[in-house]
């Protein structure tokens, strides 16, 4: 993996005063706030003086303190959860969200040689793009998810409306001063919308807990004991395959042999769903809420192998960062999506004999990968 790491920080020396914008930071869940929160540990560690600005379901909060050779500076504004009953509630809590992180951090921003945004929350280029005049730094795009091309994928239909949004999203793409991607799927992806490829890092994530000798794993779940363990950790939303995944798992209890058992400690409407399913059919499967950063290495120790979902309309727009600890952990995985994603250039990377990939909309496929994962479960545990 080291030889894709390409690294672009902060120069200590001309843009000493960093600022970060992110969403929710630990210990709520979200990846983008725990990714952001390392970024900004690591800058200060260099030199720098840092500010995050994020969220938090808490009270909110502000705290300064020395760190390495430079400072920390966190303000956590208290955020009530994203609402999911609607497009129109979603879009009106993006809004005042981004409005508040802005506010709340302005004389910050004014004052930064450099501002790292991020994808989320959505849509912050329309604020902090259109303010540039205000900004005395460069700032600098972290592409986590696109928006509106996640919107967009999500679609049934085509939006006349935010084919709008996306012409108003790429004029301001092409006057960010940089940007960083996660993937050479991402890169590619941000080409194909007028940006020079020479404004455009990559950097990519890593994983966010290390695997050394003193990790235990956690104890799997009583109903889990005896089985081949599938885990999936993390959030499985929109642009994650329910289709294959559900299809594939009933296939194999069905008319396979049903020694894998699902694991999700994971929340979204993608696990929603296969809960659904599961339950209606009368399929084994366990549900547990994602844990804690302190508890995640344990976790991913855990089971047998790990699921990695992401449909094909997503692939470029969205990099599942749950790939590194993944990998990190040393257990296989099972990838439902495309060759075209960096999932797939990643894990086959880090090991192809422990890593399989099935196309999205092979639910035979799936079923097969179960039966393989189980004779390898079972011939290593003999």
């Amino acid at each position: 993996m080291s030889d894709l790491l390409e690294l672009s920080p902060f120069d200590p020396a001309t843009e000493r005063r960093v600022a970060i914008i992110a969403d929710w930071l630990p210990p709520d869940f979200g990846a983008v706030g725990q990714y952001m929160q390392m970024r900004a540990r690591a800058l200060a560690e260099r030199g720098h003086d840092v500010t995050l600005i994020g969220l938090s379901s808490g009270e909110g909060s502000a705290c300064q303190e020395a760190w390495g050779k430079g400072t920390l500076t966190e303000i956590r504004l208290s955020a009530r959860p994203v609402p999911r009953s609607s497009f129109l509630a979603r879009l009106a809590w993006t809004v005042a969200t981004n409005l508040r992180l802005v506010a709340s951090g302005f004389g910050a921003l004014r004052a930064a040689d450099g501002i790292l945004f991020t994808g989320s929350p959505p849509l912050l280029i329309h604020l902090l793009a259109p303010l540039k005049p205000l900004w005395r730094g460069r700032l600098v795009y972290r592409i986590t998810d696109f928006h509106p091309e996640c919107l967009i994928a999500g679609r049934d239909r085509p939006s006349r409306v935010l084919g709008l949004l996306l012409g108003l999203t790429n004029f301001w793409r092409r006057r960010i001063g940089g940007f960083e991607v996660l993937g050479l799927d991402q890169l590619k992806r941000l080409r194909e919308t007028g940006v020079r490829e020479e404004r455009i890092a990559l950097v990519r994530d890593g994983a966010p807990v290390s695997f050394g000798d003193d990790v235990v794993a956690e104890p799997l779940p009583a109903d889990l004991r005896g089985s081949c363990v599938l885990l999936y950790a993390g959030n499985f939303g929109v642009a994650h395959d329910v289709e294959t995944v559900a299809e594939g798992y009933r296939l194999h209890h069905r008319a396979g042999t049903g020694r894998v058992r699902l694991w999700l400690s994971a929340t979204g409407a993608g696990a929603d769903d296969l809960v659904a399913r599961f339950t209606e059919q009368g399929l084994p499967f366990h549900k547990s809420q994602p844990v804690p950063l302190d508890r995640l290495a344990g976790l991913l120790r855990a089971p047998d192998a790990h699921l990695v979902t992401l449909k094909d309309a997503f692939v470029g727009f969205v990099m599942p960062s749950k790939i590194y600890a993944c990998i990190d952990s040393g257990k296989p995985v099972l990838f439902v999506g495309s060759a075209a994603s960096d999932v797939d250039l990643l894990a086959h990377a880090a090991g192809p004999d422990g890593y399989w990939r099935v196309a999205c909309g092979d639910a035979a496929g799936f079923a097969a990968a179960l039966e393989t994962l189980a004779d390898r479960s079972s011939e290593s545990r003999q």
